[in-house]
């Protein structure tokens, strides 16, 4: 199914996932940076706010919200503009000439520039494709790096649900084996964060309790690490995979934080995330991309306690691994 986007009225959240062809294991070190760098500096450009992202060898997850269209002035365009391609920039030097000899920047300029801010599906081409440039020119290669048109959810923009999504996405090393604390996984958002990134940091802390970055941090380092037994002894240590499975296979009580070191299909792949609310009103206003037999759109998350979450797609196979 098509992916399925918010109403243009309000801001957007959308955890979007891309992989690399023939999911090779291309991205070393230094890709998984530049990946990151271009994230950022090309969010800067489109106003998009980045909450937390996770670079690996074969794709990457992003959280991203996406503001309602706006009629930015030209001021701001122009300053956006020398940020992300500099002073002397083709674009650039257009923008300003049209401000300085008529007034503005010229309406084809400025409509070309807009279009590009505020749809994530133009932000996630265009951050692939730049991706892709550098990579080939880097490694001396040609021909398509992605192996598909990206994947994303559409997830409700409450706090309960925003950092759901990002401890799930910020907790992907920890699930691959790569690390067993996400902090020493430099290419992740929650990383970046706690090395000083202003713009990560404010990210996490939209879908944290109000408060400086210190308070946020442990609040959110509380549902990433979580240990066994009774909370606040630096002896206990978080479960593993195979005793959280073991857990839920005889109907054990876990946490969110322990369920989210498992691979949820539904955190991917459910299209929507939220409250039975939003997510019976995202089915009404799509309801034209379902079967007439289909009644409402909220489903149950199968196999796993996500407290108050519902899903529009309906996952039975593989839901969790």
């Amino acid at each position: 199914m098509a992916r399925l986007k918010a109403s243009d009225q309000q801001p957007a959240v959308y955890h979007c996932i891309s992989r690399i062809v023939g999911g090779q294991f291309l991205l070393d070190d230094l890709g998984k940076e530049k990946l990151a760098q271009i994230l950022l500096q090309l969010a800067r450009f489109c106003g998009i706010e980045v909450i937390t992202y996770c670079m690996m060898a074969n794709h990457f997850h992003l959280l991203l919200r996406v503001p309602t269209r706006q009629d930015i002035p030209d001021a701001e365009l122009l300053r956006r503009l020398e940020d992300f391609y500099g002073k002397k920039g083709v674009l650039t030097v257009l923008a300003r000439e049209g401000m300085e000899k008529r007034g503005s920047i010229d309406s084809d300029l400025r409509q070309s520039l807009l279009e590009r801010m505020g749809e994530v599906s133009a932000f996630l081409k265009e951050f692939k494709q730049r991706f892709s440039r550098w990579y080939n020119r880097q490694h001396g290669r040609f021909g398509t790096l992605w192996a598909e048109r990206f994947k994303s959810l559409l997830v409700e923009d409450t706090p309960g649900a925003v950092r759901t999504v990002a401890a799930y996405i910020d907790l992907n090393p920890v699930r691959a084996g790569l690390v067993s604390d996400p902090k020493d996984y430099r290419f992740c958002g929650y990383a970046a964060a706690l090395n000083g990134n202003k713009l990560l940091r404010a990210g996490l802390m939209s879908c944290l309790k109000p408060g400086a970055w210190t308070e946020a941090a442990a609040e959110y380092r509380r549902s990433l690490f979580v240990t066994a037994g009774t909370s606040g002894h630096s002896e206990k240590v978080a479960l593993n995979r195979e005793t959280i499975l073991a857990e839920l296979k005889r109907g054990g009580e876990l946490s969110v934080g322990q369920v989210l070191r498992l691979r949820v299909r539904h955190l991917t792949d459910g299209l929507v995330l939220g409250s039975k609310e939003f997510v019976n009103e995202v089915f009404v206003r799509h309801r034209e991309k379902f079967g007439a037999q289909r009644k409402d759109g909220a489903r149950k998350i199968r196999g796993v306690p996500l407290p108050g979450l519902s899903v529009l797609r309906d996952l039975q196979v593989r839901t969790v691994g």
